[in-house]
Parts: structure tokens; sequence; C-alpha cells
């Protein structure tokens, strides 16, 4: 046996040791529960066009609710992507039937970009949300400026697009070059536009996201804490693959943790790509996500059936032993190898940013 595969093996079972010692001792609250019942849940939103379509949704429980870190909010475990809300082949109609069904099953957290489908993606969920359903949700989005002026006006344009006269979190998007982190925190960089918007109350809390390298997240807060900030929340991938290359599991939680940053854990199915490595099912992967000491996983979905897919794991979650975190990841380890099934981390396809660089200000 190779050294190298011994320290691999060395690392999956370490790995799924601090997994499950995340999960089986959560923080206080971080695990509150939802009261049952067959419509939705207390302080749960309910539908603003009346119930889900159940000859589709056919899952049924309790949704957990997390503490989102150093905010203290306590947000829906599952949380919903905006960018799939706005895709061509998603007509309007579904779109607006998977925010209010998600609601219903006790959803409250819901994901946006002001870059998404050329804004059609929040101008989608604020049509959703509209009729007294957005003071029940957690709402975010984000934002590609890196300096005060760009930040400021695309957050204007969200707000407008979202109907709302603020926003839960707003998270820096596609912090993916080693560059973004020194523009962000440059004089009239976009850390002042969003400390100006919270001081309006515009914006509630701050994050920022990226899907590039562990390596950027790090260097984005460190030098937030050079600057004497603190950002509220983080957005990293974390799925299955993660563990084997360019791990954001390995080298950001920990981090993240020690600063009591709310993590929203993302590309949890790499848009359907880790799938095809025939390693892991759905429930799987959204799962494993869940175990990792995340306050929400986010999923997107384009249909009922794919939403319903995603409720059914989070009703069903429970923290996963040790031995079974090790297993998935020795069965993923040689398809995760490279980065293969991670193409956002190891191809432009997934940065938008990079083909608009004058989104960035």
């Amino acid at each position: 046996m190779s050294d190298g595969t011994t320290g691999r093996r060395k690392f999956v079972a370490g790995l799924g040791a601090v997994v499950v010692a995340g999960c089986t001792k959560p923080p206080p609250d971080r695990d509150k529960v939802a009261a049952p019942g067959s419509g939705p849940t207390p302080n749960a939103p309910a539908s603003a066009s009346g119930p889900a379509d159940s000859n589709t949704i056919t899952a049924s429980g309790t949704m957990t609710r997390r503490r989102l870190g150093r905010t203290n909010e306590q947000v829906s475990m599952l949380g919903i992507g905006g960018y799939h809300l706005g895709l061509p082949k998603v007509e309007e109609a579904d779109a607006l039937r998977i925010v209010h069904a998600a609601a219903d099953h006790g959803v409250t957290f819901f994901d946006n970009s002001w870059d998404y489908n050329e804004g059609k993606s929040e101008e989608r969920l604020g049509k959703a949300l509209a009729g007294g359903l957005r003071q029940k949700v957690f709402l975010m989005t984000k934002l590609d400026g890196r300096t005060k002026d760009s930040v400021t006006s695309q957050l204007e344009t969200s707000l407008k697009r979202l109907q709302t006269d603020h926003l839960d979190l707003v998270q820096i998007h596609e912090v993916i070059r080693f560059t973004d982190a020194e523009r962000v925190f440059a004089p009239g960089g976009a850390i002042e536009g969003l400390l100006a918007a919270k001081q309006a109350g515009k914006v509630r809390f701050i994050g920022f996201t990226g899907h590039k390298d562990p390596d950027i997240h790090l260097a984005m807060i460190n030098t937030a804490k050079a600057h004497g900030f603190t950002f509220d929340t983080v957005q990293m991938p974390l799925n299955v693959m993660d563990a084997h290359y360019k791990s954001f599991a390995s080298n950001v939680l920990p981090v993240a943790q020690s600063l009591d940053m709310g993590i929203l854990g993302m590309k949890t199915l790499g848009d359907g790509v880790i799938l095809k490595s025939k390693t892991a099912t759905p429930t799987e992967c959204i799962q494993y996500a869940m175990n990792l000491p995340t306050s929400v996983v986010i999923s997107g979905c384009d249909s009922l059936a794919v939403l319903d897919q995603a409720l059914k794991a989070a009703y069903s979650f429970q923290p996963i032993p040790p031995d079974q975190v090790a297993a998935l990841l020795a069965r993923t380890a040689s398809a995760g190898a490279n980065g293969e099934f991670e193409l956002f981390k190891t191809s432009a396809k997934h940065d938008s940013t990079a083909s608009h660089p004058e989104w960035l200000g």
C-alpha cells in the first residue's frame, strides 16, 4: 500500500469523525425543530397562494431550525437557491409555486443574486414573496460589486426586484480571486457601501460567497480581520467530493466556526454533475452537507419534484455515524480526487463575474 493511499484513508476517517462531532453536540438552539403538524409549522410562513400541490409534494414532517452563527437568527436548515427559479426552462408560475410550496413546508431561508438570469430570479422571488410572505422569511441576495458605488447601485436594484425595503442578509458574490479581498476593503470598496446600507436599515447582516479555492476564502476572512471586521456568514461548496480536492470543509469550516460565522453550504449536488459519478444518491449528498456544521444547506430547485426530494432529505435527516461518513467518503474518493465532478473549482463554467468583469465596478 502506498503512503499516499494510507494518508488519504486517514484523512477520510478523520473528517468523518470531525463531521459527526460537529452535529451530535450542536451549539445552543442550533437544532430547534418546529412543532409537528400537517399544515405550515408555527412561525413558518404560509403560502401566499394557497396550499402546495399535494399531488407532487409528498414529503411530510417538521423542518429543523438552526442558529445562523453570530446573527443568532433561527433559520430552516434547508434553503432554496434562487438561480434555478429564473431559468428559461422554468415558467414563472412554476417558480412561484416552488417558493410557496417550500414556505408551506417550513423553509424560511431564500437565496438569490443580483446577477442571476439577468435579474429574472430576483423578480420572480419578489413576486412570490409579495402579499405578506416576505415578512415571514429570511431573505438573502448576493451582489457582485467590489466598489462602494457599484455595490450600492446593485443593492438598490435588488431591493426593487425583490419588492422589499431591506434584506436580511447581503453577501459579496463570487469571491474567486485573491485580489477580491483587497478590493472589497480598499478605500471606496464594497464594504463601505454595505456598512452604509446597514446603517440605513437596508441590510441586516453581511457575508460573502465563493466556490473556487479555500485559500481565497481564508484570504477574505483574514483581510476582514486585519480591518477589524468579521463577516456574519460565509457560503461555500460542501459536498461529498469536496473532502478530496481543495477542501472547504477541511480548511475553511474550522476557521468560520471559530469566528461563529453562519455557514451556508452550496453546490451539494454540483448542479447535478456529482450524481453523474454514480457514487452517491441525491439524499446522501444533501444529508452529508447537513451533517457538517452548517446553518443552512442551499438547494436549487427547478421543479416541485426536486423540491420534494430536498424536503424528504431534510425531514429524514439524522446525524450520520462516523463510520458511515468514512464509508461514503471512501466511496467518492477516486471520483473526487482531481475535481472532475466539481467544475466550479476546476473550470470557469460557474464564474459569471469572469465573463462580466464590468459587474465588479
